[in-house]
């Protein structure tokens, strides 16, 4: 029997959240807290201090038990503050678990954040042997890759430039370069790739691919890009709320995911900002008819409907939506710059409804989502602060008994248009 190269029973991490009673804590309440300490410190006035020593317990992991052989491509999803980045940095030891234990057979090394383990104040170069050391590499080691190394994370011309001068996309390549061409057992990998451009995304995924095939390396790897997961991963794990409510491959894993966020009622109502020049206040998606609607039938027409108050003069403002498929590829970015009434005009403050036709006709069944996005001609505008504004919805065939082959939704590709073809005989 195989022995799991990573084997996880109990684990859970517990943090402490610290809160104020009472609420929030002015400057004036920090200098009376200054001038009272010694009196608090011989058993005085404990009751105005305790106002700021609320607690709570949060746990951002829970009973997780996983075991991943050698070899194995494992993807891990959720949404945001499901506990996979909690799961990594234990695995490479950055935070211990409050519970339970981890045990890894082989050597690690990590892609968490951009440039960690990296020192800024030293070279690219310097950087890959101190990094490599870090890993557990002997300098002869580190040498024997450091031109694969170089080449492959493209920055030979700033390679004895401080890395606290590269980009946020440098430091990627740089950091994935190492990692990758340092053959630990296990590489665990965060989202961090998705900082980096297209082109390295690919050549990233090639690469993990290429060592898993040919060296056997186990790979744990976190990301919200459900293609990349399928294209690479042989198994999948959801957690959420920190727990793993889901394991398989990856095509049960994500549709049970997808499956999940998706809402029965397409209508988000926002909490009212003034500090915005402009404010989404409610997005919806409807049938024909004006009902709100969660599916729609291949063919059918889906309305997206967008409610917004504008509070001052903006030139040229365009409200508009992106629209992609399983978080994975954007197949339309459309805006209300092509409604003519508002090309070039000046828009005056007040509340508005857009609404379109979304181009579900070319859509084949699966899931879909609607990013809501706005601009002007300095493009500086925001529709709301923190989180995206996203809706989901659902492509749906309910007539697959009907035999007219433009109902077929077995046809590859992301869009789905039947054609008029006309055949004729030459003679």
């Amino acid at each position: 029997m195989t022995t799991p190269i990573i084997e996880i029973k109990g684990i859970g991490k517990r943090y402490t959240l610290a809160h104020q009673n009472g609420g929030y804590l002015a400057l004036r309440d920090v200098l009376a807290r200054a001038i009272r300490a010694p009196l608090d410190l011989v058993g005085r006035r404990t009751d105005q201090s305790a106002r700021f020593q609320a607690k709570e317990e949060f746990w951002a992991l829970r009973g997780v038990d996983l075991s991943i052989n050698r070899g194995d491509v494992v993807g891990i999803i959720g949404s945001n503050g499901a506990g996979k980045s909690t799961l990594l940095k234990i695995l490479t030891g950055i935070t211990p678990p409050t519970e339970g234990e981890i045990t890894l057979h082989g050597r690690v090394a990590s892609l968490l954040e951009v440039g960690t383990g990296f020192h800024p104040e030293l070279s690219g170069r310097d950087n890959i042997f101190l990094n490599g050391a870090i890993l557990g590499m002997r300098r002869r080691e580190i040498a024997r890759k450091f031109d694969e190394i170089v080449d492959f994370a493209g920055v030979s011309r700033f390679l004895d430039t401080p890395v606290k001068f590269y980009s946020s996309g440098m430091y990627v390549r740089l950091a994935f370069s190492v990692a990758a061409h340092l053959e630990p057992d296990i590489l665990l990998v965060d989202e961090v790739l998705a900082v980096g451009d297209v082109e390295f995304q690919k050549k990233c995924l090639g690469k993990m691919e290429e060592v898993t095939k040919t060296g056997g390396r186990t790979i744990l790897f976190v990301s919200h890009n459900m293609g990349a997961i399928q294209e690479l991963c042989n198994r999948c794990v959801m957690l959420e709320s920190g727990r793993v409510i889901k394991t398989g491959t990856p095509a049960q894993v994500i549709d049970y995911y997808l499956s999940r966020i998706k809402r029965a009622a397409k209508d988000l109502v926002l909490s009212e900002d003034t500090s915005l020049p402009v404010q989404l206040t409610r997005i919806r998606i409807e049938n024909q008819n004006g009902d709100l609607i969660s599916e729609v039938e291949m063919g059918e027409d889906a309305i997206l409907v967008i409610e917004y108050v504008v509070r001052k003069d903006i030139p040229s403002l365009s409200v508009g939506m992106d629209l992609h498929k399983d978080r994975t590829s954007l197949l339309y970015s459309l805006d209300s710059d092509l409604d003519e009434s508002l090309m070039a005009a000046t828009q005056v403050p007040g509340t508005y409804r857009s609404r379109v036709v979304l181009p579900t006709s070319l859509l084949k069944e699966g899931h879909y989502g609607v990013d809501i996005v706005a601009g002007d001609a300095a493009g500086e505008l925001k529709l709301s602060r923190g989180a995206e504004i996203t809706l989901s919805f659902g492509v749906v065939n309910t007539r697959k008994d009907l035999t007219h082959k433009s109902f077929r939704a077995d046809r590859k590709g992301l869009l789905y248009q039947p054609l008029r073809w006309k055949t004729e005989p030459m003679s």
